[in-house]
């Protein structure tokens, strides 16, 4: 027995990286599937259903269950789509696992309009694509009880702001924002959700270039995508309700739990503020002596 045995999962970006692995590890615990991925490069340009369609073959001719989409993920009727072929297929939707992504690195001065817009609408309209009507038929199924499953991705570029990435980053902690609100509207539908911030050698590392990084057997063995699936299939699970609205970060062998943004020191006036006690308020509460912000946190990211 798997511990997905008997659950119905949508998996977007399934072709390469994590959603490969994600793919075959849901498929080795018994889950049934419906792959997304529309084949683009890395940059979102050209399309391909074949890397997709291989993903669902080998799995398949392993004993598993798996159908495809080739379609785009940012188009909301996409992410339609996919949910009733789930519902008509299988009777039924358990998980929903939003992986699909693309990067078109810049500094935020060398980057134009149309890479900002490409990459929000893959990230958040891809988001929003699928989970719009899994929610829809989530409510509609009126059962606390139904162990249902949103697992969206962020990424490093979001939690600590990757000076290339201003669009990735931008997206990317919008995606855990909406993790957020899911998690307070859908508790009551028996939902949960949570994002992962995954670190891997993916499709979309390979971008960054050979002098970066380190591809060491060993480096390589560790920083594998399969490494980043085990918690996506624990989170998918059924003993996992315990956990929602969380950010968690995977690299390697390690997991982590990131915070959640809360209020560490407040400060206040009796009325409306002076700007010299403001100064001297925030400057004592908030400043480096209190070990609260440090001005030059970000200085080692400036552009040279």
């Amino acid at each position: 027995m798997g511990s997905l045995d008997g659950r119905v999962a949508i998996v977007t970006g399934a072709a390469r990286g994590i959603g490969a692995s994600v793919s075959r590890m849901f498929a080795a615990e018994g889950a049934k599937l419906v792959l997304n991925d529309l084949g683009s490069s890395e940059d979102g340009t050209g399309s391909s259903i074949g890397p997709v369609t291989e993903i669902a073959k080998d799995i398949n001719e392993s004993g598993g269950t798996a159908v495809v989409d080739g379609g785009d993920i940012a188009d909301t009727e996409t992410g339609r789509h996919l949910v009733s072929t789930a519902l008509d297929g299988y009777g039924k939707l358990d998980i929903v696992v939003n992986v699909a992504g693309i990067v078109r690195d810049r500094m935020i001065f060398n980057l134009e309009e149309e890479d900002w817009d490409a990459v929000i609408r893959v990230h958040l309209r891809g988001h929003f694509s699928t989970i719009r009507p899994a929610t829809e038929y989530w409510r509609g199924q009126r059962n606390p009880d139904g162990h249902y499953r949103i697992i969206n991705f962020t990424s490093q570029s979001a939690l600590q702001g990757s000076p290339g990435q201003p669009n990735h980053a931008a997206a990317r902690v919008g995606i855990v924002g909406l993790t957020y609100s899911l998690a307070h509207a859908m508790s009551r539908y028996g939902v949960t959700a949570n994002a992962i911030s995954p670190g891997a050698l993916t499709p979309l590392v390979a971008t960054i270039p050979d002098d970066k990084l380190t591809r060491s057997p060993s480096a390589l063995e560790e920083m594998s995508p399969d490494n980043i699936a085990p918690i996506v299939t624990y989170l998918a699970g059924t003993e996992s309700d315990w956990i929602s609205g969380r950010t968690l970060g995977a690299a390697g062998y390690e997991v982590m739990l990131w915070n959640n943004p809360d209020v560490i020191e407040t400060v206040s006036s009796e009325g409306p503020w002076n700007s010299k006690d403001l100064a001297d308020k925030i400057e004592t509460a908030f400043g480096p002596k209190t070990h609260r912000l440090h001005p030059s946190k970000f200085s080692a990211l400036e552009p040279g």
